[in-house]
């Protein structure tokens, strides 16, 4: 048996955290994980993010709305809690009534770190999470998670929803300007990195993939030059 990371929950050989490095943003992210996601992706950029925020942290679930732990937070009127999803009336970080709203709290940004689908399900499941205020971007941006396939070209993985949202508060000086959030898609880049290397090592020897239909991927894949 190989032995594991207990930050990252990789194997030791192919750990993550040398790659990471804590970012000092001001705001507090609380990731509620899909079981599915925290058994199937052990290292999800859910947890890749949180590698990088040292006040984060992740909560397995689908209804939270008994969660002891969240309810903590969301009572706590130091934080200004909002939930990053879209919505016809979801904030932007250069909103005036957001700014307004945030008085001097901390904000609470609670993410949802789920496939598209699943997220649905856990946001209207959990009566604590779903009316909150929403906060999204007033960007466009495209995923650089090309070799997985989703709904849209409009959606981002979880790491780049905080790194986009980090950025979008930095420039409405709502974080510090010497934050610096590039630890986010270092970590990123680096494990798309290697996850394209490795597909790429099981199609040149021939080797079955995790997944059934792994078989009908049988095309090596351009490793991108990010770094």
């Amino acid at each position: 048996m190989r032995d594991l990371c207990f930050k990252c929950l990789r194997p030791k050989d192919s750990c993550y955290c040398r790659f990471t490095k804590k970012i000092d943003c001001g705001v507090k992210f609380i990731f509620l994980m899909h079981p599915k996601e925290a058994k199937r992706q052990r290292t999800g950029t859910g947890r890749l993010a949180s590698l990088c925020l040292p006040e984060s942290e992740i909560i397995v679930g689908i209804d939270f709305s008994e969660n002891k732990r969240l309810n903590e937070l969301l009572s706590d009127s130091s934080y200004f809690p909002v939930l990053m999803y879209p919505g016809e009336n979801a904030y932007t970080a250069g909103n005036e009534d957001f700014k307004a709203s945030l008085n001097g709290k901390k904000l609470l940004a609670i993410i949802i770190d789920s496939t598209w689908f699943c997220s649905k399900k856990m946001i209207y499941s959990s009566s604590n999470i779903k009316n909150l205020p929403r906060i999204s971007f007033s960007g466009s941006y495209k995923s650089i998670f090309t070799f997985k396939k989703e709904p849209g070209e409009y959606c981002v993985s979880t790491i780049e929803s905080v790194y986009y949202l980090l950025e979008e508060l930095k420039s409405e000086g709502l974080v510090s300007k010497t934050a610096d959030t590039e630890p986010l898609m270092t970590v990123f880049k680096k494990m798309i990195k290697f996850q394209l290397e490795k597909e790429n090592e099981r199609i040149r020897l021939g080797l079955p993939g995790n997944h059934a239909y792994d078989i009908h991927y049988n095309k090596i894949k351009e490793v991108p030059d990010f770094l």
